[in-house]
C-alpha cells in the first residue's frame, strides 16, 4: 500500500470514528466513562493480582470502591453543592447590580481608569456577553450529555462496563496487538507506548492537581466568610483539568462575589485575590511539574482548544475524549514531523 493510500485510509477511518460519536452521543457517556476508569483503574487491579488477589475479585472490589465513593459523594457533598448553586443563581441578579452600582459610583476613581469614562455601560456589556458566552457552552454541554446523566446510566451501567473492561483489559489489547501488520509494529508499539504515557500522565496527574486545588480554595474561600466559598471552591478545582481555566474563572467569581460582599472593606477582596494567586503558583511551580511532569508532551493552550471544541461538538463524551485524542494527535504529529525531516522530500536529496 503506498503512502498516499494509507493516509486515506486513515483519514477515512478518523472521519468515520468522528461520525459514528456524532451519531452516538446520546448513549455513550456511561460507556466512554466506564473506559476511562478502566483504564485509570486497571495498573491498580494488576498490582493487586500480583498479590494472589483473582482478577475478577480485585476488578469487583475496585468498582464497588468507585460505587461507595459515588453514593458518599451524592449524599455528602452533592445536596450541599446544589443548595448553594441555587442560592448563588438566586442572588446572581442582585451581585451584579451591586457591580454596576459600584463601577457608576463617581467615589470610585481606580475603577473609572480602568473601565474608561462610560464604565456602567462598559461593565453592564462585559457581564451581558460573560453571561451569553457562558450560557452558550453549559447550553451545548448540557445538549450533548442530559439524556444520559441519569442515575440509572451512571450508576449501574459505567459499573458494569468498568468491570468488564478491568477483567479483559489485557486480552484484548493482545488482540489489537495481533491485529498490527508485522512490518509496523514494533513503531506501532513505541508511538502506543508513547501516548499512553502522555494520557495516563495527563490524567492521573491533573485528576491529583485538581482535587488538591479544589480542596484548598474550598476550605481557605470557607474559613475566610465568602458566600458560596465552598462552591466557588470546588467548582474552580474541577475547572482546573483544563490548564489555568479553574484559577482563572475562580478569580474572577470569587473576586467579584467579594466585591459584592465585602466592599468596601478592601482587604477581604485582596484576600480572596491572594488565595487564587497563590494556588495558581502553587500549581504552576510546585503541584503540577511534580504530578503531571515534564513529559506529557501537551501544550496547554492545544489541550484548552481539544477540551472546548470537543466538549462544544459532543458534550460531556467530547470532554471525556478530547484529552486522549489531544494526546493522540501530538505524539503522532511529532512521528510524522520526524519522518517528514528524515526523508528526501525535506533534505532535497535523491532516494537511493
Amino acid at each position: 500500500m503506498t503512502l498516499g493510500r494509507q493516509v486515506a485510509f486513515w483519514l477515512i477511518a478518523f472521519l468515520t470514528l468522528l461520525a459514528l460519536l456524532w451519531l452516538l452521543r446520546p448513549i455513550l457517556l456511561p460507556f466512554v466513562a466506564g473506559l476511562a476508569l478502566a483504564y485509570l483503574l486497571t495498573p491498580l487491579a494488576d498490582r493487586l493480582e500480583r498479590h494472589g488477589l483473582n482478577r475478577s475479585i480485585a476488578a469487583l472490589s475496585i468498582v464497588i470502591m468507585v460505587i461507595l465513593t459515588l453514593l458518599a459523594a451524592a449524599l455528602l457533598v452533592v445536596p450541599l453543592l446544589v443548595q448553594q448553586a441555587i442560592a448563588f443563581a438566586a442572588d446572581l441578579p442582585g451581585y451584579l447590580a451591586r457591580l454596576r452600582e459600584l463601577v457608576a459610583d463617581p467615589t470610585s476613581g481606580w475603577l473609572q481608569i480602568i473601565v474608561g469614562d462610560d464604565s456602567s455601560k462598559a461593565v453592564s456589556d462585559l457581564l451581558r456577553s460573560s453571561a451569553a458566552w457562558l450560557t452558550t457552552v453549559a447550553t451545548s454541554l448540557w445538549a450533548g450529555g442530559k439524556a444520559l446523566m441519569s442515575f440509572a446510566s451512571i450508576l449501574i451501567v459505567m459499573p458494569v462496563v468498568t468491570f468488564y473492561l478491568i477483567c479483559d483489559w489485557h486480552r484484548m489489547i493482545s488482540i489489537l496487538d495481533g491485529w498490527i501488520p508485522l512490518r509496523r509494529r514494533q513503531t506501532v508499539r513505541q508511538l502506543a507506548r508513547e501516548i499512553d504515557g502522555a494520557i495516563s500522565a495527563f490524567l492521573r496527574g491533573q485528576l491529583s492537581v485538581c482535587f488538591l486545588l479544589g480542596l484548598y480554595y474550598a476550605v481557605a474561600l470557607t474559613l475566610l466568610g465568602l458566600k458560596f466559598g465552598l462552591l466557588i471552591g470546588i467548582a474552580s478545582g474541577l475547572l482546573t483539568f483544563v490548564p489555568y481555566v479553574g484559577s482563572l474563572t475562580g478569580l474572577l467569581i470569587g473576586t467579584g462575589v467579594a466585591i459584592a460582599q465585602f466592599w468596601p472593606d478592601w482587604k477581604w477582596i485582596v484576600t480572596v485575590m491572594a488565595i487564587f494567586l497563590a494556588g495558581q503558583f502553587v500549581e504552576g511551580n510546585i503541584i503540577a511539574p511534580k504530578l503531571v511532569g515534564e513529559r506529557v508532551g501537551l501544550h496547554p493552550v492545544w489541550v484548552i482548544f481539544a477540551m472546548f471544541a470537543f466538549g462544544y461538538l459532543f458534550g460531556f463524551v467530547g470532554l471525556m475524549i478530547a484529552v486522549p485524542l489531544a494526546a493522540a494527535s501530538a505524539v503522532l504529529f511529532r512521528f510524522g514531523l520526524a519522518q517528514y525531516l528524515a526523508s528526501p522530500l525535506y533534505s532535497g536529496e535523491k532516494p537511493g
